[in-house]
C-alpha cells in the first residue's frame, strides 16, 4: 500500500490519502492499521501528518468518490477521532485519486463528487485551474433535499449561555460541514482585530477552555477534535475576521468546513456570525469574506424561503488551492491485498 500526501494552501499539515479497499472495514483493525501508519510517517519524518483520507471508487451510482476523514490526535500514537470532516482534506483526497488513476484526469471544468461517509456531506470538488504540481478548486456543499436553516442550530436556539469562567458567554452553536462553536472574540478579551491574530497563548488558550466548558454543558465528549471553536469580529465592509482553533494550536488560516459552517451559521437569523456580518454591512444572500492571519476567502450560502421557512441549499467556497506532495513510502500490508489495483 502507498501512502500518498497532498496539502491545500492554509491547512496545519498535509493529508495522508490511503487507499479504503486496502484497508479493514471493523473500527479495531482500521485504528491499528492507522497507529502502524502514524510509526511509519513518524520515522520518515512526517510525523506532523495529523489528517487521514480514506478513498474508494464509490459505490453509489451518484458519486464519484466515497470519502472517510481520520482525524490523528497529537495526545498517542493510537489516538483518533473518526467524527467529523476536513474540507481541505476531501480535496486532497481528490487529487490524489486523479494522480493515481483512482479517478479521470483532472481537467478545468470537471467536477468530482464527493460522498462523505462519516456525516454524510455531498461534496462537488469543481477544477478551477490544473497544472503539474497541484490544482485550483471550488468546493460545494450540497443539501439535498435544501435542509432548513433551523436544523443547523444544535440546540434548537441561534445563541446559548455558556458559565465560562464566573459569567454567560453568549455561543451559537452549529453543524455544517462539522459542528462549531462561534463567539463574539471580544467575549475572550480580543476587542480589535490586531488582538485577535496576535499570536496570544492566553487567547489559544481561554478558546480552549471555552470549547471544553460548552462541551461540558452539553455532555460532549471532551477530548475529541469536535466540535470546533472560532472567535469572530466584524471587519470590513461584507468582511468577518475569524481565528479557529485547530489540532493541536492556532488553525493558520480557517478549516474549509469551518468556512462552510460560518457561512450556514450567517444566514441564520439570530445567531453570532449572523448578528456580526450585519453589523459589517452584508447584504441578504451576498457573498461574505472571511479574513484570517493568513489568507482572506470569500464564501457564499444559496438559500431558498422566506424569514420563516428560510431552506439551505449549497455553500461554494472558491479558489481552494492543493499542491501534490507524492509518495512518501510503501507500506506493507497483508498479502491477500497486495493484488488490489490502484484503478476502478
Amino acid at each position: 500500500m502507498t501512502i500518498n500526501l497532498a496539502r491545500a494552501h492554509g491547512t496545519p499539515c498535509p493529508t495522508a490519502v490511503l487507499d479504503a479497499r486496502a484497508l479493514p472495514d471493523t473500527e479495531p483493525e482500521l485504528l491499528a492499521r492507522l497507529s502502524a501508519l502514524r510509526e511509519t510517517l513518524s520515522a520518515h519524518g512526517a510525523g506532523d501528518v495529523l489528517k487521514n483520507a480514506l478513498v474508494q471508487p464509490s459505490r453509489h451510482p451518484l458519486f464519484d468518490l466515497d470519502y472517510r476523514f481520520v482525524q490523528s490526535l497529537p495526545d498517542s500514537l493510537d489516538s483518533f477521532d473518526l467524527r467529523g470532516s476536513c474540507g481541505h482534506s476531501i480535496l486532497a483526497a481528490v487529487e490524489v485519486a486523479a494522480r493515481t488513476g483512482m479517478i479521470q484526469p483532472l481537467v478545468p471544468g470537471c467536477r468530482v463528487r464527493v460522498n462523505v461517509l462519516n456525516n454524510g456531506d455531498n461534496v462537488v470538488c469543481e477544477t478551477e485551474e490544473t497544472s503539474e504540481g497541484g490544482t485550483r478548486f471550488t468546493a460545494h456543499f450540497l443539501c439535498s433535499p435544501p435542509r432548513p436553516v433551523q436544523e443547523l442550530l444544535l440546540t434548537g436556539a441561534p445563541v446559548v449561555g455558556i458559565h465560562f469562567e464566573g459569567r454567560v458567554v453568549p455561543v451559537s452553536l452549529v453543524s455544517m460541514g462539522n459542528p462549531y462553536i462561534f463567539v463574539h472574540a471580544a467575549e475572550l478579551g480580543a476587542p480589535t482585530v490586531d488582538a485577535l491574530f496576535a499570536d496570544d497563548p492566553a487567547l489559544f488558550e481561554r478558546m480552549t477552555r471555552l470549547r471544553h466548558a460548552v462541551c461540558v454543558a452539553r455532555g460532549w465528549d471532551t477530548a475529541g477534535a469536535f466540535p470546533k471553536v472560532a472567535a469572530l469580529l466584524p471587519d470590513a465592509e461584507g468582511t468577518l475576521a475569524v481565528r479557529a482553533v485547530s489540532v493541536p494550536s492556532w488553525h493558520p488560516t480557517v478549516a474549509l468546513t469551518g468556512a462552510t459552517c460560518l457561512a450556514a451559521a450567517a444566514a441564520v437569523e439570530g445567531t453570532v456570525p449572523h448578528l456580526l456580518a450585519g453589523e459589517t454591512g452584508l447584504p441578504e444572500g451576498g457573498t461574505l469574506a472571511l479574513r484570517t492571519p493568513g489568507v482572506t476567502i470569500r464564501v457564499s450560502a444559496r438559500t431558498k424561503g422566506d424569514r420563516r421557512n428560510r431552506e439551505l441549499a449549497w455553500i461554494s467556497v472558491a479558489e481552494k488551492q492543493v499542491d501534490y506532495r507524492g509518495e512518501i513510502v510503501p507500506v506493507p500490508v497483508p498479502e491477500e491485498l497486495a493484488w488490489l489495483p490502484l484503478t476502478a
